[in-house]
C-alpha cells in the first residue's frame, strides 16, 4: 500500500513486514469471527491497522502518541476506504478497559544513548537497554486481551528476548518467538555500532541484527 508518511512518522521497514507476515495467519483465524477486535499500538502510518482492516471484518482500532502519525493513519484509512478508528495517546491509554482478540505492536526498541528529543528519534529510540517502551507494553497489553487473545510484537534481539518473554509470562500469557529474521544494519544501527561495540552488545565488526516476532496468548 502507498501510504502518506509525514516527517517524524515511522516508515514501514523490515520489522513492519515481519510483523505483517505473522499477523496474516492470525487474521485468517479472525476472518470469520463475529465481533472480533484488533488493536494496533504505535500505529505510525497505520500500515498494520490497515492490513488488519483489509484481511478481516474485525473492528480495528489504532493508537499513537504522535499527532502526525494519528492524522497520517486517519488519512490513509480514509483514502483506502477502510474503517479504522485512530486515537492519540500513550501506548494503551486511550483503550484502557477495552478487550481485544489481537494486539499488534512495532514499538521503539533500538538501544541508543541518544535522548528522544524529536519526533523522528522517538519512533525508534528506546533507551540504553532498548526496553523503555517494551517493558511498559509487556505490562499493559496482557490486561487488554480476551481469553484466547493474541499479542504479536516485533523487536530486535539486541534488546533482550528473554526479558520480554518473562514479563509477558508474568502477565498471564503463554509467550514464544514466532518468527526470526536476520537483517543488515540500517542507517540508525550503523550510527550506533561503535557505541554498541564499546558496551559489549555486539562483536567488533558485527553489522547485523536479528529481528523477532513474539507471540503471546491468553489461555
Amino acid at each position: 500500500m502507498r501510504l502518506l508518511r509525514p516527517r517524524g512518522v515511522y516508515e514501514p521497514q523490515e520489522d513492519t513486514e515481519l510483523l505483517a507476515k505473522a499477523a496474516r495467519s492470525e487474521l485468517r483465524t479472525l476472518h470469520l469471527a463475529h465481533h472480533a477486535d484488533v488493536l494496533d499500538v504505535g500505529t505510525g502510518t497505520g500500515a498494520l491497522a490497515l492490513l488488519a482492516a483489509t484481511c478481516t471484518a474485525a473492528r480495528v482500532t489504532a493508537v499513537d502518541i504522535s499527532w502526525r502519525a494519528v492524522l497520517a493513519a486517519r488519512y490513509n484509512a480514509r483514502r483506502l476506504g477502510l474503517p479504522v478508528q485512530v486515537h492519540r495517546g500513550d501506548l494503551t491509554g486511550p483503550v484502557r478497559g477495552r478487550k481485544f482478540d489481537l494486539i499488534l505492536s512495532n514499538p521503539p526498541y533500538v538501544r541508543s544513548p541518544r535522548p528522544a528529543t524529536d519526533a523522528a528519534v522517538r519512533t525508534w529510540a528506546a533507551g540504553a537497554d532498548g526496553r523503555a517502551v517494551l517493558d511498559r507494553l509487556c505490562t499493559e497489553a496482557p490486561t487488554l486481551l480476551r481469553e484466547g487473545g493474541v499479542l504479536l510484537l516485533v523487536q530486535s534481539a539486541l534488546s533482550g528476548v528473554a526479558p520480554t518473554l518473562e514479563r509477558l509470562g508474568d502477565g498471564g500469557l503463554s509467550a514464544r518467538v514466532a518468527l526470526r529474521e536476520t537483517i543488515p544494519f540500517g542507517p540508525v544501527m550503523e550510527g550506533h555500532a561503535e557505541w554498541l561495540e564499546r558496551h559489549g552488545v555486539i562483536r567488533p565488526g558485527e553489522r547485523k541484527e536479528e529481528l523477532v516476532v513474539i507471540r503471546a496468548q491468553r489461555t
